[in-house]
């Protein structure tokens, strides 16, 4: 048995319990509760006015047997193939450039981070713009006539790119805090040892940065294969090209809201949840073989 509290320190744990109370109790209210509703309800069928009857694992049957869950499953990965690894690459270009001796670097971090401040339907309205097929300036600048969002081969491209540049700068943010908290008597060093620059990247700056771009790639996973309000934005309801970029988030509102199939979005978000699980426990069993947590 432990060695008893004294009064004093009884009273800082309780106090620390205390501090921590409303996280813990938002944490299972907002979140948790939530959640086990969910599941319950994938196993159910919504008869209205709240009402539910338990048909055991119809939904989920049914779910995988509809080829337009596989459609936006699919679409969810290759949503996140498209935009982590770029997004990755770019926010750390990125970073190391504002963490390079220029001028103005206050002013470019701020340029950078706008796009996360910004409301998401006017940054959605600006790059429908940019994408109109007609007077668009991207097709202006390429000289083409390319439907970038009405086209199934281009509107996947297209929210992709909004993507990538809506979270660069935010990435990019957090790479920055990890790159300069990386000593600079590693790159003295390298380099009185004649290391060139692509060196000190691979030996110096990749590894000390890993952990922070382990946490980075995570966050934008997540949140890439929970999308949705881009592409609810970027593409309408009568687009014939929804079909290519529909994600599984998209066809869960569809489901619960539009088509009133409760149980279905339900189990829609249940199977979500379970692409993220695997993958979260894909990244940590590969974290051991490129992520260095050594000071």
């Amino acid at each position: 048995m432990g060695a008893k509290l004294s009064p004093a320190a009884r009273r800082e744990q309780n106090w620390g319990y205390i501090m921590v109370a409303p996280t813990i109790i938002g944490l299972v209210v907002l979140n948790l509760w939530p959640f086990v509703q969910t599941i319950w309800t994938s196993f159910c069928e919504h008869l209205g006015f709240g009402n539910y009857e338990f048909i055991g694992l119809r939904n989920y049957i049914e779910m995988f047997q509809t080829p337009e869950v596989w459609r936006a499953t699919w679409n969810t990965v290759l949503f996140c193939i498209l935009t982590v690894p770029i997004g990755l690459f770019l926010s750390l270009l990125v970073a190391m450039l504002l963490n390079a001796k220029i001028k103005g670097k206050g002013v470019f971090r701020t340029i950078f981070f706008l796009p996360m401040v910004c409301a998401p339907a006017a940054v959605t309205m600006v790059w429908r713009w940019i994408f109109n097929a007609d007077y668009g300036i991207l097709n202006q600048i390429l000289g083409t006539k390319i439907n970038w969002i009405t086209t199934p081969g281009w509107v996947m491209v297209a929210c992709a790119i909004v993507a990538i540049w809506s979270n660069i700068g935010y990435d990019a943010i957090l790479l920055l805090a990890g790159l300069q908290n990386i000593s600079k008597s590693y790159y003295e060093a390298a380099s009185i040892d004649g290391a060139s620059k692509v060196t000190q990247f691979f030996k110096i700056t990749l590894p000390m940065v890993s952990p922070t771009l382990f946490v980075v790639m995570i966050m934008r996973l997540m949140s890439s294969v929970k999308v949705y309000d881009l592409i609810y934005m970027m593409v309408e309801d009568t687009n014939p090209a929804l079909t290519s970029v529909q994600s599984l988030m998209y066809l869960f509102y569809r489901e619960t809201f539009v088509a009133g199939s409760r149980g279905m979005g339900s189990a829609i978000v249940v199977w979500t949840v379970a692409i993220i699980g695997v993958i979260t426990l894909f990244q940590f069993w590969g974290q051991k073989k490129w992520v260095n947590y050594d000071v």
